[in-house]
């Protein structure tokens, strides 16, 4: 309290100069509608760039929560879109999903790798999530991989980047198949192989999903044709595809889940006894 005192006695003539000063600013802006306007005008500017500035740090430090809230409302989305494509029975549609034949799980990438020929990703998803072997792995891009192995809360990512990957894979505009593999080369570019001789062919068609396993629907989007050639038994192209997803820039993922996996390989076993 004293040095309070003792700083008041020694500023004492700037003191009441402040205290002059700001009385007769108010009483210029109170009895002068011009100067009051201004005054006002500033302080809105003033208050307005505070509280932007608050603003921008609040959604700043939101963005985690906001993210995770377009990451489901996405994943939702995408259920209910490949779930549609699985039928044309208009109860299905009425049923509100109930008989969908895809379940998504949006998981988080902890690991991944993409140098090496034998590339393997982790995620932050397991057993206890009901995540199993074979499972299709994707983003809001494209394809990523299929589940490998599980533990109980993460799992490995066979990536369409190991040399060991095969997945059934089309021609948007001609539906053609062809198995989809990697020569283990680019992390940007992969290979779709036994694609027929006989199909039109062009640089910048798209690569899909063919819908021809039980892991992954038709129609999820892989990349575009680079270049092609025909292959040594001159009955087949090799097509170089320009791959959507950045593999070396990997977030969060999306696990799709075929309800109907068990049944169609009970019967395809039963088929081939």
């Amino acid at each position: 309290m004293q040095q309070i005192f003792n700083f008041v006695i020694r500023n004492k003539t700037f003191l009441l100069f402040l205290l002059l000063f700001s009385i007769a600013l108010a009483l210029t802006i109170q009895s002068h509608s011009y100067h009051r306007s201004k005054f006002i005008n500033s302080a809105n500017f003033l208050t307005g760039g505070v509280y932007g500035t608050m603003n921008s740090v609040d959604q700043y430090f939101d963005l985690k929560t906001t993210n995770a809230i377009l990451s489901e409302e996405n994943r939702q989305l995408r259920e209910q879109l490949f779930n549609l494509q699985g039928t044309k029975d208009s109860s299905y549609i009425d049923s509100s999903y109930s008989k969908g034949h895809y379940k998504i799980t949006i998981a988080d990438l902890y690991k991944n790798s993409y140098s090496s020929t034998h590339n393997i990703l982790t995620i932050n998803k397991g057993k206890n999530d009901s995540i199993k072997q074979d499972f299709g792995v994707m983003t809001s891009n494209g394809i990523v991989g299929i589940i490998d192995n599980t533990s109980k809360n993460y799992a490995t990512v066979l990536s369409i980047l190991n040399v060991k990957s095969q997945i059934n894979a089309k021609i948007k505009s001609t539906n053609h198949i062809g198995s989809l593999t990697w020569d283990g080369k680019s992390p940007v570019y992969v290979q779709l192989e036994d694609v027929s001789q006989f199909a039109p062919i062009k640089v910048g068609d798209t690569i899909e999903t063919g819908g021809e396993s039980s892991i992954f629907p038709k129609g999820i989007g892989i990349g575009t044709i680079t270049s092609f050639e025909t292959d040594i038994s001159g009955d087949t192209y090799k097509i170089q595809v320009k791959l959507f997803n950045d593999m070396t820039n990997i977030g969060t993922v999306y696990i799709l889940e075929n309800l109907d996996r068990a049944e169609i390989q009970s019967l395809e076993n039963k088929t081939n006894e």
